[in-house]
């Protein structure tokens, strides 16, 4: 057989085993994973190993170190002005000394496009973080705000709770809303061209921060 026959010989194959056309919507076969018997601190793991694989930087911190870490992370980088969602927790920005703009649900409290491109980084919560896949979901919640704002600013540096750290994507989907606008950010913005020439920065922020909380004992 030659290189077309095979191609041809795969797809008919695919074909065969493809559901019938007229299934119905409930007969469909929802015998995916849906469960995990990865323990809390394996999850953590494996999403730190994912995040440093896409090139996220993670840091780890106790909840009381949380807004010293924030504000360690932000200094390291020299971002003295930072955007937030309007729900985000006070308290996480309490040891900063840089400019602090906020950006609202309500359009006559947003901040422009060319606002947001001038901040150094945003700071935003997140609805589900993914460990298989390195994934950190964004719901459009208070407290993580309007897409825009994560897809303007060269920095991003995101906080994750350890009871939003789940398995895999059927876990994640069941505690999301799917009406609500999903913005799933796996790493840094990154493209490559057909040489394979990585460029990153090209459709969100150029740099990804993912502080990760721990569990209390």
């Amino acid at each position: 057989m030659n290189a077309r026959g095979e191609v041809l010989a795969r797809i008919a194959d695919a074909h065969r085993a493809a559901p019938p056309p007229d299934l119905a919507y409930e007969g469909i076969r929802r015998d995916y994973r849906t469960t995990s018997d990865s323990s809390a601190e394996g999850l953590t793991e494996l999403l730190i190993d994912r995040l440093v694989d896409y090139r996220a930087l993670v840091r780890q911190c106790s909840a009381d170190d949380l807004a010293e870490t924030i504000a360690d992370a932000l200094a390291e980088r020299g971002a003295n002005t930072v955007v937030v969602p309007s729900g985000l927790d006070l308290s996480w920005t309490a040891g900063l000394s840089g400019s602090i703009l906020t950006d609202g649900l309500l359009t006559h409290h947003q901040r422009t496009v060319s606002e947001l491109d001038g901040v150094d980084g945003v700071i935003t919560g997140c609805a589900v973080a993914i460990a298989e896949t390195g994934t950190l979901i964004l719901d459009g919640s208070p407290g993580q705000g309007r897409r825009v704002l994560t897809l303007i600013p060269d920095y991003h540096l995101c906080v994750v709770f350890p009871d939003q750290i789940v398995a895999d994507v059927p876990q994640a989907l069941a505690r999301l809303e799917p009406t609500q606008p999903l913005t799933m950010i796996s790493g840094p913005s990154a493209t490559s061209d057909i040489e394979l020439n990585r460029v990153e920065g090209v459709h969100g922020p150029r740099t990804l921060e993912v502080i990760i909380v721990e569990r209390n004992e």
